[in-house]
């Protein structure tokens, strides 16, 4: 997995955050500390969406299905799923405020109907049963799950 690309992006944002972190404090010089913490959350949680994301992003499952050599097999009758084109979703992690945007490739079983999300250890639609949303409706994601 090559992530070098990505801490560009990261050095950058979290310039941003430490800019507005110092200019909010300047602007709030008798803050309490639960007014600093709710505000250093905020910040911090706009760099951990970034960071899941782009990991995210960076996986070998955003592909997988991609060859048909590499294909994932149907969890409710075991055939070969076909790709349906890329699809973003939004997720929820157990430990993230707000959600996730990932786009992977979905799959469908021809035979069955059942699909995946992204198609990999059973995360996404087939999980949720929900069908694939362009528009990002909000899903589950379990901590096992290949993203």
């Amino acid at each position: 997995m090559e992530t070098e690309g990505l801490r560009p992006g990261w050095e950058a944002l979290g310039a941003e955050v430490g800019q507005e972190l110092a200019a909010w404090r300047a602007a709030h010089p008798r803050a309490t500390l639960a007014e600093i913490e709710g505000v250093v959350l905020e910040a911090v949680g706009r760099l951990q969406a970034r960071f899941l994301e782009d990991l995210a992003h960076a996986s070998a499952a955003a592909e997988a299905g991609a060859e048909a050599g590499e294909r994932p097999r149907c969890p409710e009758c075991g055939g070969a799923l076909q790709g349906r084109g890329w699809h973003a979703r939004e997720v929820l992690t157990p430990r993230q405020r707000a959600p996730l945007r990932l786009r992977r490739r979905y799959a469908a079983c021809p035979a069955c109907g059942a699909g995946l999300f992204p198609p990999g250890r059973g995360a996404g639609a087939a999980a949720g049963g929900a069908e694939p949303d362009a528009g990002g409706g909000v899903g589950a994601a379990g901590g096992a799950d290949a993203v």
